[in-house]
């Protein structure tokens, strides 16, 4: 009797103590101030060079990335050798499902990607193959600006 006493006791004890622990939360990105993304319809059109960009500011086009969601497609611009802006031209958005991944993964990939300069970023829980064509078709849009 005093064996299942103290087994009950030890199990509620570990369990007050498991649900008082808070989860992990990164607050790196939420410090961050908000990136307004545009997401349009697939137009397989090329990006031009936004107006009034300062001399020596040139906007790159990625490859489109075919995933299992849908194409991903991004522009860069570059600015004095830097990443200073990030634009989607294609991004999965068949049903609602992929819409609201979407909308949660590409303003924090392109957070990341500027943050970064880079496209050595990380990949967004639940969002694995959009952040992979993001990345991939980043990665080719840098790769066109010499960086």
């Amino acid at each position: 009797m005093r064996r299942a006493v103290l087994a009950t006791a030890s199990t509620s004890t570990l369990v007050v103590v498991l649900l008082a622990l808070k989860p992990h939360h990164s607050t790196a990105l939420a410090d961050r101030a908000p990136v307004s993304v545009p997401v349009p319809a697939p137009s397989g059109t090329v990006a031009s060079p936004p107006a009034g960009s300062a001399a020596g500011t040139r906007t790159y086009t990625g490859d489109p990335v075919d995933t299992r969601y849908g194409t991903v497609q991004v522009s860069v611009t570059v600015g004095a050798g830097r990443l200073t802006g990030v634009k989607v031209l294609q991004a999965p958005s068949g049903d609602g499902h992929s819409e609201r991944i979407t909308a949660d993964a590409v303003p924090r990939l392109t957070q990341e990607a500027l943050s970064a300069g880079s496209a050595h970023i990380d990949a967004v829980s639940g969002a694995s193959y959009t952040s992979q064509g993001y990345i991939r078709s980043l990665q080719s849009a840098l790769d066109r600006a010499g960086g």
